[in-house]
């Protein structure tokens, strides 16, 4: 390999492991963001009724174009890894494979990056 091929192909490496990594940390994110929102307002509706509200499953909601395209690319990104998690405990099902997908490309690509860039 030349080095201009082995110069492309480390920032391309780069490149795809910033946007991998950007994209199941942003989704993560808002997982973690709608947690807190719901525990907050299922807080506020328990405090008004005086009394404990049963749990009940949580209501589907749908976001907007740029959420759901951020949310589609992390669960394709972190898919591989989910079969991982068997939990019910919503923070370990999300958790886990967002971590194991930041470590696979983050340290993988970033190592294949560092590899390519060395054989220049």
């Amino acid at each position: 390999m030349t080095a201009d091929t082995c110069r492309v192909v480390h920032r391309a490496l780069v490149f795809a492991s910033v946007v991998c990594c950007t994209l199941v940390a942003a989704s993560f994110v808002f997982f973690a963001r709608d947690q807190i929102a719901g525990a907050s307002k299922h807080q506020q509706n328990e405090l008004v009724a005086g009394a404990p509200a049963s749990t009940s499953a949580p209501a589907v909601v749908h976001h907007g174009q740029p959420r759901a395209f951020v949310d589609h690319a992390a669960h394709t990104l972190t898919s591989p890894f989910a079969s991982l998690v068997h939990s019910n405990n919503d923070w370990v099902t999300h958790g886990f494979p967002a971590a194991v997908a930041l470590l696979v490309y983050g340290l993988g690509l970033g190592y294949l990056a560092r590899f390519a860039q060395e054989k220049a």
